[in-house]
């Protein structure tokens, strides 16, 4: 299991237990990862950390002083 945080700017859009297609984007040297119809994104990752699964199952949402992160764990 691989698990990874997303970036969410407004709460109430998901909840955990949800299982979310992730759409991957690529930059000319990194790539990173939507999850679902845009409600959170990845920090980027190289070439060696690329995901390899295309839905995962959100496991956290926690509230920061920076923000809401949402942690997703994949079957990799």
């Amino acid at each position: 299991m691989r698990q990874m945080e997303f970036k969410m700017e407004r709460t109430g859009l998901l909840k955990e237990g949800d299982i979310l297609p992730v759409t991957e984007g690529k930059l000319p040297s990194s790539y990173y990862y939507t999850l679902g119809k845009a409600y959170a994104m990845s920090s980027n990752y190289s070439f060696s950390d690329r995901l390899h699964s295309r839905e995962g199952k959100v496991i956290e949402i926690k509230e920061t002083p920076k923000g809401f992160f949402v942690t997703v764990e994949f079957e990799e």
